[in-house]
């Protein structure tokens, strides 16, 4: 292995969950469970650079969080499904934060419908930016750091679909997360000869813009499959007897993203409250 991952065992605590120095990319940052990700990236010290389709929301999220944390952090649009495009993100991101030594697949799409009525669009729609914006995003990510004597870290956030169906009408989202998850496996094997480590976490339901109004479409197709529902029972089966919060999941992707889990590679980690034992 070009770059052999160093042990960390005689490192303190402070050193082992510290990005400072690092360069960091979020997808999907701007709000919802990027946005969370995002703060607790940058305030364990990682420069960021904040991807959204919305360059004015990026751009304003990155400049509370820097001012918050006191780190380098911008914004940018980029449509993650576009190759082009994600790659121009990634080109910034090298150029005006010196590199990048963390990237986070954090974009996601998440529209329902029962199979015998969903259009193909849709179809490719869901599976254009969960997987293949997952591919793209961890292509461009491992070109920039695999010239780094350090290597680098892909996170890609997947969900519990990609272990389990939660509800009718989750044929494409469930399977573009199954495949995202088997992504992070393979591109585990691809890279770790580059230093690489690519690690997944799988979310339970958390109250987002985009979970709330995926939890009520859930429910609708339920209800169309003749199945009836208790309100966000539909995504939410915890056993800790409370909802789960975007930093509840922002917390388990900083561990993966730092030293902490430096032995770590492959593996998918559930931040699901039980709901998938």
């Amino acid at each position: 292995m070009p770059h052999p991952l160093p042990d960390v065992s005689n490192a303190p605590i402070s050193d082992l969950v510290s990005l400072r120095g690092r360069r960091a990319v979020v997808t999907g940052g701007a709000q919802g469970l990027g946005r969370a990700i995002c703060e607790r990236l940058a305030e364990a010290g990682a420069d960021l650079l904040i991807v959204d389709l919305d360059a004015t929301r990026a751009t304003a999220a990155a400049d509370e969080i820097a001012a918050k944390h006191g780190t380098r952090a911008m914004g940018a649009a980029a449509d993650v499904s576009v190759p082009d495009s994600i790659s121009a993100a990634a080109a910034r991101a090298a150029a005006e934060l010196g590199g990048i030594d963390i990237w986070v697949n954090n974009a996601g799409i998440f529209p329902n419908a029962p199979v015998l009525d969903m259009p193909v669009e849709m179809w490719d729609q869901v599976f254009a930016v969960n997987a293949r914006g997952t591919f793209l995003g961890s292509r461009e990510a491992a070109k920039h750091m695999s010239g780094n004597t350090s290597g680098g870290v892909i996170v890609n956030v997947i969900s519990t679909a990609g272990f389990t169906v939660g509800f009718p009408g989750m044929a494409a989202y469930a399977s573009s997360k199954h495949a995202a998850r088997g992504l992070t496996k393979s591109l585990a094997l691809d890279l770790a000869p580059m230093g690489i480590r690519v690690l997944g976490v799988a979310p339970s339901y958390v109250p987002t813009e985009g979970n709330i109004a995926a939890a009520a479409a859930g429910m609708e197709a339920a209800k169309a499959a003749g199945v009836e529902l208790p309100e966000l029972d539909v995504m939410n089966h915890s056993l800790i007897d409370r909802t789960g919060t975007p930093d509840d999941i922002a917390r388990v992707v900083l561990f993966a993203a730092s030293d902490l889990s430096m032995i770590m590679t492959g593996s998918t980690l559930l931040a699901d409250a039980g709901e998938t034992i």
